[in-house]
C-alpha cells in the first residue's frame, strides 16, 4: 500500500504523529471529509478559478473591504483581540506566513489585515471545507487555494496496516481509494501557476509553513521549503505573524497577532539549494523572534470552550 520510503518517513511510533484514538478518529472524519461529494465539488470550482487565474482571466472574488468586515464580525462576536508590531503589517504583494494553532488562524489574519493586498489562502482542502459554515463561507468569499493531500496521521495509519495491524486494514484501503495523495502533477502545475500569476498582479499569499497544526503555543514544526520557494521565484518579501492564543479557544480569549519585519529573500527563477536553506533559516529565525518563549494560559472560567473548538476545527 506503501512504498519503502512513505514507510520510513513515518513510523507509527512517532511521537509527532502518535496513533492514539483520537488520531484514529480524526483520520476517520477526514476520510469521510474527502467523500463527500459536496467537498470535491468545493475543490474542483476552487481549481478552476485558478486555471482562471493562471490564464490571466478575472476570477471570481468578493471586495476585500468586505471580506475584512465580514471576517471581523465573525471574530469579534467570539473572541477579543489584541494586533502587536501593525508597522510591519504588509502593504504589497508578499507571502504572508504564520505558526499554526487552529483552523480558526486564516480568518483571524483576513480580518486584520488590510484588505490589499488581496490574500489567497493556500491550505489543506478537508480542511477547509470540512465544516458547512466554512464551506459557505469560502464560497462566498473566494480567494482559496486548495491543496490535496495525505495527512500524516493517515500515513502513519497505512504504514501501521502494512507492518500487521490488521485492525487498521479497512481504514487504511479508504485512505488510498478516496483520499487524493497530492501527487497529481496537474494540480501541481495550477496552483504554481496561479500563485506566480496572483503575486504578479499585487495580491498575496497566506500560508501556514509547518504544513500542518502544531501541538503548543510557542513551538513550530520544521518550516516546508515551498514557503520561501514561491517568493524567491516572484521575488517577494515573506512576512512573518506569530499568533498567540488559539490553541485552546473559549469566549471572549484575547488573541494575539504579533508581526515581524519582511524576510528578503533572493529572486531567483530556479532558487539554489544553499539559497533556499538559507532563507528558511532566516524565517525559521525571525519566528523563534516573535513567538513567546514561556506561554501562559489565562485562568479564568473558559466559557463555551469546547463548543468554540469544535467550531474551529
Amino acid at each position: 500500500m506503501l512504498d519503502s520510503a512513505q514507510i520510513h518517513q513515518i513510523q507509527p511510533s512517532d511521537p509527532a504523529v502518535g496513533l492514539t484514538p483520537e488520531a484514529i478518529a480524526r483520520v476517520h472524519e477526514g476520510v469521510a471529509t474527502a467523500r463527500q461529494p459536496v467537498v470535491r465539488e468545493c475543490v474542483a470550482n476552487d481549481l478552476a478559478e485558478l486555471s482562471a487565474i493562471a490564464q490571466g482571466t478575472a476570477d471570481q472574488r468578493v471586495s476585500g473591504r468586505f471580506r475584512r468586515w465580514m471576517m471581523r464580525r465573525l471574530i469579534k462576536s467570539f473572541f477579543r483581540v489584541r494586533i502587536e508590531n501593525p508597522e510591519h503589517i504588509p502593504t504589497g504583494p508578499s507571502v504572508l506566513t504564520a505558526n499554526h494553532l487552529s483552523h480558526l488562524d486564516p480568518f483571524l489574519i483576513l480580518a486584520f489585515c488590510p484588505p490589499y493586498p488581496y490574500y489567497y489562502i493556500l491550505g489543506d482542502a478537508r480542511t477547509l471545507y470540512n465544516k458547512s459554515w466554512k464551506r459557505r463561507l469560502i464560497g462566498w468569499a473566494g480567494g482559496v487555494i486548495p491543496l490535496e493531500r495525505w495527512w500524516k496521521e493517515e500515513i502513519a495509519v497505512m504504514a501501521a496496516a502494512d507492518e500487521g495491524r490488521d485492525d487498521l486494514r479497512p481504514l487504511a484501503t479508504e485512505i488510498h481509494d478516496h483520499v487524493p495523495n497530492g501527487s497529481s502533477i496537474h494540480q501541481m502545475r495550477q496552483v504554481d501557476q496561479a500563485i506566480k500569476a496572483l503575486l504578479a498582479r499585487g495580491d498575496g499569499i497566506m500560508l501556514f509553513p509547518e504544513g500542518r497544526l502544531g501541538e503548543r503555543e510557542g513551538h513550530m514544526h520544521s518550516l516546508k521549503r515551498g514557503t520561501v520557494l514561491y517568493a524567491m521565484r516572484s521575488g517577494v518579501p515573506i512576512y512573518p505573524v506569530a499568533i498567540i492564543g488559539t490553541k485552546t479557544l473559549y469566549f471572549r480569549k484575547r488573541l494575539t497577532l504579533r508581526f515581524g519585519p519582511p524576510v528578503q529573500v533572493p529572486h531567483q527563477a530556479r532558487p539554489e539549494r544553499m539559497a533556499i536553506n538559507d532563507a528558511l533559516a532566516k524565517l525559521e529565525q525571525a519566528f523563534q523572534d516573535l513567538l513567546p518563549a514561556h506561554y501562559q494560559e489565562p485562568k479564568g472560567p473558559k466559557l463555551f470552550s469546547n463548543w468554540l473548538n469544535h467550531l474551529f476545527w
